[in-house]
């Protein structure tokens, strides 16, 4: 939000607030930069002097900070203090740092579907707890709305009031900004929550294209269109441009609810940050359950997209953990450059680093030891093996060789027996003689 410095006719000090800058004018007065005594930075807004004299806008004014202390919600600004009864009545806001919608769109141009769809998920919530305390916000447009580190805010309640109160303007006339009123608005006739919920479709059209729904002219030409014409929402992406144009009905009873409009744009905002819907887009990061990541769950494509899905989710990222030796391929270490080799990448050699489910039916293999690769001769014979005929011959030289061994081991043996049982003495040994010596008598 941008700032300026005070000027000489901006006070100095406002209750027990001092003022450091200016951060802008409205149609109900100024609105200052201030601080208290513990240093806790406010939004001041001081009314204008000819509204302070009114009195029934003093009246009505009283009800709506009444109503505005009952708000509670993470998307709007905290009512922190008001003083109704100072000569120009004034109160102060929680201030929000950060730009406005109206300033990011003017600077960086229309915003991708997902971020405006989680933008306006949080600020129909942020209206939903507005409107059960009785408040309808009536002025609900760009500028009013600060994208703070947290989350959207909504700001600026000084002509919201209370529901089923009167209008706090005359017969004719209308308050709040052209382009963002309400049909019934511009009618006078009583506003509603569906009065928010008209402005809330105005502002993501806005965000959507850069541009007002109803475009540009005078007062009279951009009230006449809210009320006679139908929005423009070229270039409003296809998810959200049927949820606006509901929005936008001249009825009010035909606009989406505030839970409704926030559940819907909760659910486009998921769809569209993963990539479901027109275009990527990037979700606004939000507070609490606005923005970032809506866990929604992952979807798998189908067909083609479907070999390249498990291509990129089963590749090896850098820096991955490796897989254990337990886990990895039995045939033996793989090629040191395998890209090289065709189909390397979804052979079953290759470790993926996550488990792969068998298919159904397939039986389930063993790790073996690894086959070999066998060349034949074109007779058949694997070259380098034994020939069955030399074996036969080998075979037959060892029988032939081992019977003639027995036959001479048998025929030595059968020697040796016959001249024992002749009773031929056996041979004595060497210098002994076998027969009596002559001249001795038995």
């Amino acid at each position: 939000m941008a700032m300026m410095r005070l000027r000489r006719e901006d006070p100095r000090v406002v209750g027990s607030f001092r003022l450091h800058r200016r951060l802008g004018a409205g149609g109900m007065g100024v609105v200052y930069l201030g601080s208290d005594r513990r240093g806790q930075r406010v939004a001041l807004k001081v009314i204008r002097p000819d509204l302070a004299e009114d009195r029934e806008f003093r009246s009505r004014f009283a009800r709506e900070v009444s109503a505005a202390r009952r708000i509670r919600g993470g998307c709007t600004a905290r009512l922190v203090a008001a003083d109704l009864e100072a000569d120009r009545p004034w109160f102060a806001t929680q201030y929000v740092p950060g730009p406005s919608l109206h300033d990011k769109v003017n600077e960086e141009g229309p915003l991708p579907a997902a971020q405006v769809a989680s933008i306006g998920s949080a600020l129909a919530e942020g209206l939903l707890a507005v409107h059960e305390a009785g408040v309808v916000h009536r002025d609900l447009k760009p500028s009013n709305i600060l994208l703070s580190p947290k989350g959207p805010r909504i700001i600026d309640f000084g002509i919201a009031w209370a529901t089923g109160a009167s209008t706090l303007t005359h017969v004719g006339t209308a308050v709040g900004s052209p382009g963002f009123l309400a049909p019934e608005q511009v009618r006078g006739a009583t506003v509603t929550p569906a009065t928010d919920v008209f402005a809330l479709g105005a502002t993501l059209a806005y965000a959507s294209t850069a541009d007002s729904p109803f475009g540009h002219g005078s007062s009279e030409v951009m009230l006449y269109r809210v009320v006679h014409e139908e929005p423009q929402l070229i270039g409003v992406p296809d998810a959200l441009a049927p949820l606006l144009h509901a929005c936008l009905a001249k009825d009010p009873e035909d606009r989406p609810s505030t839970l409704q409009l926030s559940l819907r744009l909760k659910e486009i905002a998921a769809r569209e940050a993963h990539g479901h819907g027109d275009g990527p887009g990037q979700a606004y990061g939000g507070g609490s359950g606005h923005g970032g990541s809506y866990g929604a769950a992952e979807t798998r494509p189908a067909g083609r997209r479907a070999d390249q899905y498990a291509e990129q989710h089963t590749e090896r990222r850098p820096g991955s953990t490796p897989a254990p030796r337990g886990a990895q391929s039995s045939r033996g270490p793989a090629p040191r450059n395998s890209s090289a080799r065709p189909g390397a990448g979804t052979g079953a050699g290759r470790s993926t680093g996550r488990n792969t489910p068998a298919r159904p039916g397939a039986p389930r293999r063993r790790p073996g030891p690894p086959a070999r690769t066998v060349r034949t001769t074109p007779n058949g014979r694997r070259p380098g093996g034994p020939n069955p005929r030399l074996m036969r011959q080998r075979l037959t030289v060892f029988v032939v060789v081992t019977l003639l061994v027995a036959l001479g081991i048998a025929a030595a043996q059968g020697c040796e027996g016959p001249a024992n049982g002749l009773g031929i003495p056996p041979s004595s040994p060497a210098g002994v003689s076998s027969t009596v010596p002559a001249g001795h008598d038995g």
